[in-house]
């Protein structure tokens, strides 16, 4: 049995009783905290959508920084691959003294093509092949003291806002990957409908992918608690989240603000009355940035992990000449 001893207050209903005196088991936070500043973390995200939606401009905006670099000066000429190609660049943000390392993962040619069969497949192997070299470094008998995370923690799907439905490659991406990487679908360019169309197109695509069985990020099965529950359905209910991306500043109300202009005015960014870039932004990197890197870690990283040493006959080290990729 569990006797529970408290610094203050009552017995518990579970027997427990109260300590004598500060001991400052309650300083462990502070102590992680200071460690997490000295060592800084890693986030790395990853987004997929048609060309023309926006992906890179959202993700500068989300930042507050060039961090595609598409957004920051690519050729807008350029020409569309022929195949789905996979480029990640990385950068470091610092805040209030926290420094992560952000990798942006970008797709392009991803649903360009006339045939886009199986356009899912390279995305699919880029994901597995970063938990295979975690999974090498992992079970080196010489480990590193930090083995480095290039795990796709996020993956922001960008849905064309057509207004009407969603199209077959959506539906298929999202079913073949929503089991080995958190999706987190989200309606593109928003400004482009009004709200009446906006609420009603959100409403079509939850009914489809729920008629589908595409769970997507927070999955209802890894909620913690009651308060995580509670916490959660809000989010769930309020998604696919129909947002604007701008990295221009516009002068509102004598105000500056980020936001795109239009012949009747400036959409403004962060306004929770135009769009839900805000509610993204919160969910994303204010409230669940951690647990997106846990349920990475904790389930689908572990789901490839135990599929990979079962077929490698237990736990031992992967020598370095084993290049066998597995695809979930």
């Amino acid at each position: 049995d569990i006797c529970l001893i408290r610094s203050s207050g009552t017995h518990s209903s579970t027997g427990g009783s109260t300590l004598l005196g500060y001991i400052g088991i309650d300083t462990i936070i502070e102590q992680m905290r200071k460690k997490t500043m000295k060592t800084g973390f890693d986030f790395n995200i990853m987004v997929v959508g048609h060309s023309g939606l926006g992906k890179s401009t959202l993700v500068n905006t989300l930042f507050k920084s060039q961090v595609s670099r598409r957004s920051a000066g690519w050729a807008r000429d350029e020409k569309i691959p022929k195949t789905v190609e996979i480029k990640s660049v990385s950068h470091v943000i610092e805040e209030g003294g926290v420094k992560m390392k952000l990798t942006l993962v970008d797709t392009p040619g991803f649903g360009d093509q006339i045939n886009n069969d199986n356009c899912w497949e390279p995305i699919s192997k880029f994901i597995n092949e970063q938990y295979e070299k975690f999974l090498k470094e992992e079970v080196n008998i010489t480990r590193k003291k930090r083995i480095p995370d290039t795990r796709v923690h996020c993956c922001l799907y960008f849905i064309s806002p057509t207004g009407h439905s969603l199209r077959q490659l959506d539906i298929e991406f999202m079913k073949r990957l929503s089991h080995s990487v958190n999706i987190i679908p989200i309606i593109a360019k928003a400004d482009t409908m009004t709200t009446e169309e906006r609420q009603e197109f959100k409403q079509r695509v939850r009914k489809e992918l729920e008629m589908s069985g595409i769970e997507f990020y927070p999955q209802k099965e890894f909620d913690d608690d009651m308060e995580d529950k509670s916490d959660n359905d809000k989010i769930r209910e309020a998604m696919p989240f129909a947002v604007v991306g701008s990295d221009k500043e516009y002068q509102v109300n004598g105000k500056r603000v980020l936001g795109r202009k239009t012949a009747w005015g400036v959409v403004e960014v962060e306004n929770p009355n135009h769009c839900e870039f805000a509610q993204l932004r919160d969910f994303l990197i204010r409230s669940h940035l951690q647990d997106l890197k846990e349920v990475t870690h904790n389930i689908h990283y572990e789901t490839y992990r135990a599929k990979r040493l079962n077929e490698n006959g237990g736990l031992h080290p992967i020598s370095s000449s084993d290049t066998q990729e597995s695809n979930l």
